[in-house]
């Protein structure tokens, strides 16, 4: 009994010392450091490419979601063995950042840094913009084929082949690239997967089935916990086990019908509030520099708690600046690298400006929320705030209907991360063995769906803003190729000056595009 006892104290002696050591590395990574670097290197692309973004908004809107219904457009269309289409890349970018973090981690940061922190997080969607142009622009110039014929991209490439041809940068690009995708895998493992399906289970097993009632199979394990496990196991390896091809389709299908929903359940609350608009967006800004009360007291959160909360979030929701929706669009069918990025441009504004505002002003309009002194009311769950208004709106099946939603949500990150995981396996180990990846991938479906402790779940959220060091590293350092690529695009297809396209660091790879690039010019020139 003494000797179980020790066990048992020394195990959890051990996890107390794993979680201070988890904790303050998440500390360093998200708050003291990383966050702060994500949002510089943003304003340097930004300023770095004249505010490519507002100066070319007309480009690349018209170039991404603006133009795919012209008959001219190629976004939806694919003839390209081992590619997707610009749109399936999309899709499933963000079908890996659309996750619960648009829902409650949007709550999250309103009830913490208060109404003020959703200016904080357009700010760091704003700048994240140009950051996630910047990595899908080197994504497709450093991408390349591999022995299966697909495009294989990603920061690891950009690490090995861009930073590692500086002088004396050989063996230090090589490094960052192979921890890069050490912690990509990692990370896929958790936040990517048992993290998103734990978070299903809870949900579902809280606002669903809640009165049905099957026992424990195990421990504090129940059997409804197995039960929707299984099933979501089986569904995610059909998907993820066809390879990058069923996944964009599933994606392609999914994330359309899954945002637009819930976009349109937002809207009907806020125009059923349309009187309080004015008030939800003076609040945003009255506090995104002030202090706002804390209910019960006169206890206040500063103003780095409003900004941090607001950025932070608004980096977790579209993840620019980590470098793994990059690996999805380098297998993109498009050619000009640029407009890969303007992609990237649009991807950030649906995820953060659209969607995330979106669970903002739902969360203002709950009642939860004192517009006039930015307290939250006593027992406001953050965790359910969202299901509390769409309740208020339409009743229990607002409840169900948020529930459904974080189901996709979540479900549609597990599989989009498959992707992102198995290509930084298949660059430390090769495609052969991304392949017994996915596998265990599909498997560990299962090990989120029991899981009850949340240290798993931290630790890969650690992992994960790592990814984004190595990353930004390679994305900085090569600034200048970005901005001459950009500038090339520029020349060619607005000022219309006849110029050589910049398409791949691989000449035989530009050489084979070169020509279809040319004739596009030349088209374009002739207009």
């Amino acid at each position: 009994m003494n000797i179980l006892h020790l066990v048992s104290v020394t195990g959890e002696s051990f996890l107390d010392k794993v979680t201070q050591v988890n904790d303050a590395v998440n500390s360093f990574v998200w708050t003291n450091v990383g966050l702060w670097l994500l949002i510089g290197a943003g304003v340097i692309f930004t300023v770095s490419t004249k505010f490519f973004q507002i100066s070319h908004l007309k480009t690349w809107w018209m170039n991404t979601i603006g133009g795919m219904f012209s008959k001219k457009s190629n976004a939806r269309k694919n003839k390209e063995s081992g590619s997707v289409s610009q749109f399936q890349a999309l899709c499933t970018a963000l079908a890996a950042t659309i996750g619960t973090g648009n829902i409650a981690g949007v709550a999250s940061a309103v009830v913490v840094g208060g109404p003020g922190a959703v200016f904080w997080m357009w700010i760091a969607a704003f700048f994240g913009m140009m950051t996630n142009f910047s990595e899908n622009v080197l994504g497709i110039y450093y991408r390349r084929k591999n022995s299966e014929g697909e495009w294989s991209g990603g920061a690891m490439y950009y690490l090995r082949d861009g930073l590692g041809r500086y002088k004396g940068c050989k063996y230090i690009g090589r490094f960052l690239a192979a921890l890069f995708s050490v912690f990509a895998v990692l990370a896929s493992f958790g936040i990517g997967n048992m993290g998103q399906v734990n978070k299903i289970v809870i949900n579902l097993d809280s606002a669903i089935l809640k009165n049905v009632d099957l026992g424990y199979a195990f421990g504090d394990v129940k059997w409804t916990s197995v039960i929707i496990g299984a099933v979501l196991m089986v569904l995610g390896g059909l998907i993820i086990l066809g390879g990058l091809k069923r996944i964009a389709s599933f994606a392609e299908t999914v994330v359309p019908f899954m945002a637009g929903a819930y976009v349109l359940g937002c809207l009907v609350i806020i125009f059923a509030n349309v009187a309080h608009i004015g008030e939800y967006f003076a609040a945003i800004f009255r506090f995104a520099f002030g202090i706002k009360a804390v209910a019960g007291g006169f206890v206040g959160v500063s103003i780095k708690t409003v900004l941090t909360q607001g950025c932070k979030r608004g980096v977790f929701s579209n993840e620019a600046g980590l470098g793994s929706s990059v690996m999805v669009h380098s297998a993109s069918n498009v050619r000009e690298p640029v407009k890969q990025g303007m992609w990237g441009i649009f991807e950030v504004f649906a995820d953060t400006i659209v969607v995330c505002t979106m669970t903002a002003l739902v969360v203002l309009s709950s009642g939860k929320i004192d517009l006039s002194t930015g307290a939250v009311a006593e027992g406001t769950n953050d965790a359910t705030l969202v299901a509390d208004a769409f309740g208020k709106m339409f009743g229990p099946f607002g409840s169900v209907f948020v529930s459904i939603a974080i189901l996709l949500f979540a479900f549609t990150t597990v599989v989009g991360w498959s992707h992102y995981g198995s290509k930084s396996f298949e660059y430390l180990f090769g495609v052969k063995a991304a392949k017994g990846y996915k596998v265990f991938f599909v498997l560990m479906i299962m090990s989120g769906a029991v899981m009850t402790s949340s240290l798993a779940w931290d630790i890969s959220d650690t992992f994960n803003g790592l990814m984004m060091i190595p990353n930004l590293i390679g994305v900085i350092s090569l600034l200048p190729v970005v901005v001459k690529i950009t500038d090339n695009y520029v020349k060619r297809r607005i000022k219309k000056v006849n110029v050589a396209p910049m398409l791949s660091f691989n000449k035989a790879i530009e050489a084979a595009h070169a020509e279809d690039i040319r004739r596009e010019d030349e088209e374009v020139q002739s207009t």
